[in-house]
């Protein structure tokens, strides 16, 4: 009876061996995934290339490869804890061999038992936390825009350059109207201002010698300052008609250019199809 329960104990004692190399079997190929999903994310990151946004995530690559490498040291102890484990089942089996006592070995099975579940649930829960920051790390990579975002917001960002561009020279367009309409009004009003001046004070002026003077001296002031307004006006104009040769010219030099682009490339076209010819022609 005695030697039936040792056997029995040390059957429970290998099953339940058993049960814990399948639990780190399991928790093995659990690792085998998560190295997968790492070298997945990492070709990812590779095939977008070097972009200013993905650069922003080298640390979480790096926290990655951390954990890469903490989950290595942890298949390690796995394995060195199944090494003890089955030391531990030859230590038994000598026991129940040389008669051991079975109170001492059945507390003794008890507390290893006990120590590999407290592991194993340690090792589980320290699992769970490395998940957790890999599916963190992986979100975060997700976030990232590929490519084909990047050149989609590109392209957004360029036609809202255009129009912003077009927008700003018709407000310009408009101020400059605005600008020139309102020194019009400004003229005319004096213009109109002095024609009633001089209407009100020509009766009076004519009547005497020195009115006549003092009217001519007025009207010659008159005249020179209308003179030097001219001349301003004619020196704004003048800068302005330099600036706009100046445009002209520029543009003139743009268009040359261009038609030399074109002429260049319709004559490296004419080069590539004359190098084809030899090689289309018969022998």
């Amino acid at each position: 009876m005695q030697k039936g329960s040792k056997e029995q104990e040390l059957n429970s004692a290998r099953a339940s061996i058993e049960i814990l190399n399948s639990n780190l079997d399991q928790q093995n190929q659990r690792k085998v995934s998560l190295l997968n999903e790492l070298q997945n994310l990492q070709e990812r990151i590779r095939k977008q290339g070097a972009d200013a946004k993905v650069l922003k995530f080298v640390p979480l690559l790096e926290t990655s490869k951390t954990l890469e490498r903490q989950e290595s040291q942890i298949r390690s102890d796995f394995d060195a804890k199944r090494s003890s484990l089955e030391a531990e089942v030859s230590d038994l089996e000598e026991k129940i061999a040389t008669g051991c006592d079975d109170e001492k070995l059945s507390h003794g099975l008890d507390d290893s038992l006990n120590e590999s579940l407290h592991k194993l649930n340690s090792a589980k829960k320290e699992l769970a936390a490395r998940l957790r920051a890999i599916v963190s790390v992986k979100r975060q990579l997700d976030d990232v825009p590929s490519q084909s975002e990047l050149i989609q917001y590109e392209r957004r960002f360029s036609e809202l350059n255009a129009h912003i561009q077009e927008k700003l020279q018709q407000t310009r367009k408009f101020y400059a109207t605005y600008n020139a309409l309102l020194e019009i009004k400004e003229l005319m009003l004096k213009e109109t201002s002095l024609l009633n001046s001089i209407s009100s004070q020509f009766q009076d002026a004519i009547a005497s010698p020195a009115g006549r003077m003092k009217l001519l001296e007025s009207m010659e002031g008159i005249v020179k300052g209308s003179q030097q307004k001219l001349e301003k006006l004619q020196l704004g104009l003048q800068e302005e008609q330099k600036v706009c040769d100046s445009l002209k010219e520029r543009y003139g030099a743009e268009v040359a250019e261009q038609r030399r682009c074109y002429s260049l490339k319709n004559y490296s076209r004419g080069c590539a199809r004359n190098e084809r010819l030899p090689s289309q022609t018969p022998a």
